[in-house]
């Protein structure tokens, strides 16, 4: 049996209730020089199905000279999944991975065990400026997955499954929906998509996933007679056949969920687990900074600088 993160597990269901269970207003949260919007872990739902982070990025504008300086941190037990609209991100990590994200490219990095990171606007890209806009969401991993090995993981656009009709553009980003899958083997049943719906539009939600959530990224969608506008989430209970239709604009959604994990996790940091001793012993390992025979390296060609652990 999984566990379920409805907050009362009483409440009724069927003709009882509206179909959607949870509206989480993401929080503002100002990451030095830019703003990102953050819905998940909310104070109403840690996750929906496996995914426990969920924050939006921008649209910022970054002019010449300015960009994004993440340095290189730690992570585990999650995988982070980057999705770009605009701009391009450059992602090094303590696997030897050197890759340019750009948009409509899956970037899955499976942290497992441990693995460190930094996400950069450099070169280039620094020197002609740009402007940002996607989402990061984190999927904490199941049990028994935990401590796995560490993967980068880089499907270009193109090679995504991409559905067209009826006012709709749906494109699969991880996992199975709709009667596609996407290529990226997950290590638990789930989806992801980016939705373009024009005008009044009507977008099915796929029925076969126990969890599952929207988030307006632009535009608006009515359900059941409600209107949502662009930067709300909106959960849904299980088991309802559900359908969204976009407002008068249209709309661009996230639209997410899949099975939910055997029980809660723990998060500290950029650390997710399941017991808080997987969370102390990471802790440890990132300050003892043994780079070179300890749990955890720094990026190649990005190892000068990282970021130390909060106190707290």
């Amino acid at each position: 049996m999984s566990w379920s993160p409805l907050l009362d597990p009483t409440i009724p269901t069927g003709d009882a209730v509206d179909s959607i269970e949870t509206v989480i207003v993401p929080r503002a949260r100002d990451l030095g020089g830019f703003e990102v919007h953050r819905a998940l872990p909310s104070a109403r739902r840690q996750m929906v199905g496996p995914f426990i982070f969920f924050d939006q990025i921008g649209p910022v504008e970054f002019v010449t000279g300015q960009g994004l300086d993440i340095r290189p941190h730690p992570h585990i037990g999650l995988a982070t999944v980057t999705y770009l609209y605009r701009g391009r991100l450059h992602h090094r990590d303590s696997l030897g991975t050197d890759q340019w994200i750009e948009p409509g490219a899956v970037n899955w990095m499976s942290a497992g065990h441990g693995i460190t990171h930094s996400e950069r606007t450099d070169g280039a890209v620094r020197q002609s400026g740009q402007t940002l806009a996607g989402i990061q969401t984190w999927v904490a991993l199941p049990d028994g997955a935990e401590d796995s090995a560490a993967g980068f993981s880089h499907v270009e656009k193109a090679a995504l499954p991409f559905l067209d009709a009826e006012g709709k553009r749906v494109r699969l980003v991880l996992g199975n929906a709709w009667g596609e899958r996407a290529p990226l083997a997950m290590p638990s049943e789930l989806f992801y998509a980016d939705a373009d719906l024009d005008a009044h539009a009507l977008m099915p939600l796929p029925d076969e996933h126990e969890d599952r959530g929207v988030y307006v990224m632009a535009g608006s969608v009515e359900v059941a007679g409600q209107v949502f506008e662009a930067g709300r989430m909106l959960v849904f209970r299980p088991g309802d056949r559900i359908a969204l239709r976009a407002g008068a604009q249209g709309a661009r959604l996230v639209v997410l969920g899949g099975a939910t994990l055997g029980g809660p996790r723990f998060i500290w940091w950029n650390f997710v687990a399941s017991s808080r001793e997987r969370i102390e012993a990471a802790k440890e390992a990132w300050r003892a900074g043994d780079w070179m025979h300890g749990r955890f390296r720094l990026p190649p060609g990005d190892d000068r600088e990282f970021i130390p652990a909060p106190e707290h």
